[in-house]
């Protein structure tokens, strides 16, 4: 091989090597504009998470796909979306639509929600009075 067409290919090849890695890989997320949103959900006994033990605990992953181990992430993601991600405003939306009376017995029930929500940070707590108002007065989020 003359000298001139071994630099020439070495040429080649280097530049292929170097711009293959500056573009995207195949498998890489698609665009969005929002930053990835995952969540962990959990429920305990307890008016304070501080002094409760987690008994039940979920994930909701909201990003490209709507996956996690919630019984319904696409509804949790749902729900959060329509209140965007105002968690205040989540615990007070109506819940699973049963309208089943409630006891007035305080039984307290805290939920936590931790993660990041569209590019946020969030630590999140609100205790209702017992379980049966938190699924039907909270969202359909805490049904779990």
């Amino acid at each position: 091989m003359r000298p001139m067409t071994r630099w020439a290919m070495a040429g080649i090849l280097l530049t292929t090597a170097l711009a293959g890695p500056l573009s995207a890989p195949a498998h890489s997320a698609p665009a969005s504009p929002y930053a990835p949103s995952a969540l962990v959900m959990t429920t305990g006994h307890g008016e304070k998470a501080a002094t409760t033990a987690p008994e039940r605990a979920v994930t909701v992953n909201c990003a490209y796909t709507t996956s996690g181990t919630h019984p319904d992430p696409r509804r949790a993601c749902a729900d959060l979306d329509r209140v965007s991600g105002d968690l205040d405003r989540l615990a007070k939306l109506r819940g699973n639509g049963t309208g089943k009376p409630c006891t007035k017995e305080y039984r307290p029930i805290v939920v936590t929600i931790q993660g990041v929500w569209r590019g946020t940070r969030i630590n999140y707590e609100h205790t209702f009075a017992n379980p049966c108002i938190k699924e039907t007065q909270g969202a359909s989020a805490f049904a779990f």
